[in-house]
């Protein structure tokens, strides 16, 4: 099976790959390419197609390799992977890259509630070394005097907005922006179905049906044709021998006719998984599920019955007083209020964070909820916090430009 490369994308991966192999008078190439794009796009499969044609190695890693227990072991891996690369260019005589897959999803800060930890910390330094540095990249405890082979460096991604952003400066990081285009789909896709002689005219029918899908859509569209002949596999030989039938098995392996890829059942197909992915959309129980954690949020309004005319009562919620355009509040301190109010009056978004006995001593808060100007919604949080938790800790946390600016006990148990 030949796969479809688009034009743009080898041009794009080729050249950054070779300037970083070549000695250009007073020309400094970015070490870095970061390609970013829609989920599901195929910038992976894209960047091993180039890298196969163009006969280069290839040392990979993954989003999940950027985490460890252990502070300053991911950072360490980053070092020897591509000292590993380097050494590869020396052996075998080839270009070598190192790739590192889905890297927003390892090292990105997606939100406020994304735990930054020392390891992406280091992370983030660690490539910034190598980038202005890629010539003398040492292993921790230890020093080479010979330099390091250059070794251009490929992110894959969805949003690198996430990122630090000193890392993905332009003298850094060099940004490709991967979008296929019509006559792109239509090759990838092409590729996909060739195998099954699929006429081109049919490819693109079937691509301008699903003009907003993926490129895994079509891949996973070909392989939902053959649940059919699977289903009947597992009937024939029912559901209790499967897995012998499968696995270690020394009969011949089952062998599948060719599926219906008529365009009118590739449509049927397609159309079927579209709804799937619809469904799960607007399903959205997570947000069920965290219908608590959004209420902290908002603040607690309290309902009390107040009388009418007629001698029934009826439920009004009961807001902080205010004062000078303010938010107010009868429990809370002065002090407590105008902390709050300040805060929020300058922009920051504001955090109230509770921690036990035990685990204040090891400086372990969790948070309880964040608020960004309405400061009714976060001194009525703030007041709710107080009442659930009387023998715990509580503080505000002042944050601007997701950096903590100010932490401030408010409550000390008895």
């Amino acid at each position: 099976m030949s796969y479809y490369i688009s034009p743009r994308f080898l041009d794009k991966l080729s050249v950054h790959i070779t300037k970083n192999f070549l000695s250009l008078p007073n020309v400094k190439a970015p070490l870095i390419l970061g390609i970013h794009g829609r989920k599901g796009e195929g910038k992976s499969f894209q960047c091993d197609l180039v890298f196969e044609r163009m006969g280069i190695e290839a040392v990979y890693m993954s989003a999940g390799e950027l985490e460890s227990p252990d502070a300053g072991d991911p950072a360490r891996l980053i070092r020897l992977r591509y000292r590993e690369a380097a050494e590869f260019v020396k052996v075998r005589g080839k270009m070598a890259v190192l790739l590192i897959n889905d890297f927003d999803a390892g090292a990105g800060r997606v939100d406020q509630f994304t735990q930054y930890t020392v390891n992406t910390q280091l992370v983030h330094g660690t490539l910034m070394n190598i980038a202005d540095n890629p010539t003398n990249v040492q292993l921790p405890g230890s020093y080479d005097s010979e330099p390091t082979v250059r070794i251009p460096i490929i992110l894959t991604g969805n949003d690198f907005s996430t990122l630090y952003a000193p890392l993905t400066r332009d003298g850094r990081m060099d940004k490709f922006f991967w979008e296929p285009d019509r006559a792109d789909r239509i090759g990838i896709v092409g590729g996909i179905f060739e195998v099954d002689q699929v006429a081109k005219s049919d490819i693109e029918k079937l691509v301008d049906q699903f003009p907003n899908q993926s490129i895994d859509f079509f891949g996973a569209l070909r392989s939902r044709l053959y649940d059919e002949q699977i289903r009947r596999l597992i009937h024939d030989v029912g559901i209790d021998r499967i897995s012998m039938r499968v696995v270690n098995s020394t009969e011949r392996p089952p062998e599948f006719r060719r599926p219906d890829f008529s365009l009118s059942h590739l449509l049927e197909v397609g159309t079927a998984i579209e709804q799937e992915q619809k469904r799960l959309q607007e399903l959205r129980l997570v947000e069920e599920y965290n219908q608590t954690v959004r209420n902290r949020g908002l603040g607690e309004i309290r309902m009390t019955p107040q009388p009418v005319h007629n001698g029934a009562s009826v439920q009004e919620p009961v807001r902080s007083s205010s004062y000078n355009g303010q938010p107010s509040s009868t429990r809370l301190t002065p002090e407590i209020v105008s902390e709050v109010n300040r805060i929020l009056g300058q922009g920051q978004r504001l955090g109230i964070e509770v921690v036990d006995s035990r685990r204040f001593r090891t400086n372990s808060w969790n948070c309880y909820g964040m608020f960004d100007g309405n400061g009714a919604g976060a001194i009525s949080a703030l007041e709710a916090c107080l009442d659930e938790h009387q023998k715990d800790y509580v503080r505000i946390v002042g944050i601007r430009d997701r950096q903590r600016v100010i932490e401030s006990i408010v409550h000390r148990p008895s």
